[in-house]
């Protein structure tokens, strides 16, 4: 068998339907490489869980590294601050890159020592971030003045990139959503002072989060609000045919029409969903060779492999909930519609709808659910609902290890939706 190109959870082969953003993308870094001077405001791509927003960012972050630009990833996490984390990639981005004279690395090394001496971190830059965010955990260091070490570090590390000749800093923050406040409001409060300046500037930060983010920002600083926010659209059927198909070709295998107008269907745009069930299909097709064709009876074959691993996922989306989480979740799913009103869950569980405030919130930070149009939400995940509609008529533990496949013992088998209805597919609303 040839090796699976797809791999569910992980940066996919080929990038698909992203154009408009990757563009987008270019357009805001091409400022920086034309007049050396700050991108912008703060770039964020919003989206649900599985919609490809930490892809379309690597891809981002390559191409700006081949147009000259050093880069820096950083990946936020609830509980942690995010800064020493920060501090630690620039500081390793650019002594990677090797940009510097040597006479001149020992005092911009001390003079990064110093900086991240503000944010809690031990002599050098290279410290892991779990070791710096324990340091980190007392306040000890006033926020002015970590608001100006991270001005210094921006500026001074992008300066120095320009004038060794190349383009400019890069910033990636993934996760936004996750981001400690405090250590959001001295980036936030850094780029503002900095953006005073911006022709001394070559820099740019762009990131990544929940639907929540937006909020999350103008929590930590008022002005946060002043970021650049774009939702990340799920795949047209087009794009998530070649996000398919192309991965195949490479290895000289190809998908009929109609299988990859079935796995469109059921994956409704959403990336993450694509690679799992080519996953399942190629994993069930065995193809070996150059001219191999996997065509809807196999797609229709690896469906109980795909359920299997979405079905691990919802059940842990499922006992990571509180009770009214789920009587919230369960009200949604029973309703059978593809968006649900606050006033119809209240109704449902007998509750005033400001009483449920909190709960939605909790279910929308989590990636589980999300706004849908004025008073309305909606699932995140196509087939969450289904799931959720088989666990309570079966009774099926929430534990993710011993919930057994959508298509395993005593559950109806699902069929693909016919090829020429495209617009049907997980779940049955």
């Amino acid at each position: 068998m040839l090796p699976n190109p797809y791999a569910p959870g992980e940066l996919p082969r080929v990038l698909a339907g992203r154009e408009q953003q990757q563009d987008r993308i270019r357009g805001y870094l091409s400022r920086i490489g034309t007049y050396g001077e700050m991108g912008g405001p703060l770039l964020v791509f919003q989206g649900p869980r599985g919609v490809g927003k930490t892809s379309l960012l690597r891809e981002a972050q390559r191409d700006a590294e081949a147009h000259g630009f050093i880069t820096a990833w950083v990946a936020c996490r609830r509980n942690a601050p995010f800064l020493p984390d920060l501090v630690s990639r620039v500081g390793k981005a650019i002594e990677t890159a090797d940009i510097l004279p040597r006479a001149e690395k020992s005092s911009f090394k001390l003079r990064l020592d110093s900086i991240g001496l503000e944010f809690g971190l031990p002599s050098g830059v290279k410290v892991s971030a779990t070791a710096a965010a324990d340091r980190s955990g007392t306040d000890a260091h006033p926020r002015g003045a970590q608001i100006s070490a991270m001005e210094d570090l921006l500026h001074e590390t992008s300066s120095q990139v320009r004038a060794r000749g190349g383009a400019g800093l890069v910033v990636f923050v993934d996760e936004l959503h996750a981001a400690a406040r405090d250590d959001l409001a001295v980036l936030l409060n850094a780029m503002q002072n900095l953006a005073g300046r911006r022709e001394d500037n070559p820099l740019a930060i762009i990131g990544a989060g929940l639907p929540s983010t937006p909020g999350v920002l103008v929590n930590a600083a008022t002005f946060g609000e002043r970021s650049t926010f774009l939702t990340l659209p799920r795949l047209e059927p087009a794009a998530a045919a070649a996000a398919v198909a192309g991965p195949a070709a490479e290895l000289g295998v190809t998908w009929t029409p109609a299988a990859l107008q079935a796995i469109a269907a059921e994956a409704q745009g959403f990336p993450y969903l694509l690679q799992v069930l080519a996953h399942a299909t190629w994993q069930v097709a065995k193809p070996s060779g150059t001219g191999d064709v996997l065509d809807v009876g196999q797609v229709q074959g690896g469906l109980p492999l795909a359920d299997d691993q979405l079905t691990s996922m919802y059940a842990a989306r499922w006992a990571a909930a509180t009770e009214l989480e789920r009587q919230i979740m369960a009200v949604m799913a029973q309703v059978g519609a593809p968006t649900v009103t606050r006033a119809e869950i209240a109704e449902q569980l007998g509750r005033p709808t400001q009483a449920l405030g909190v709960p939605r919130e909790r279910l929308i930070d989590k990636g589980i659910i999300e706004p849908a149009g004025r008073g309305e939400v909606r699932f995140t995940m196509p087939g969450f609902d289904r799931y959720i509609r088989e666990t309570l008529a079966t009774g099926a533990p929430a534990d993710p290890d011993q919930v057994p496949g959508q298509l395993g013992a005593g559950r109806r088998r699902r069929e693909l939706p016919p090829a020429s209805d495209p617009g049907r597919g997980t779940p049955r609303r």
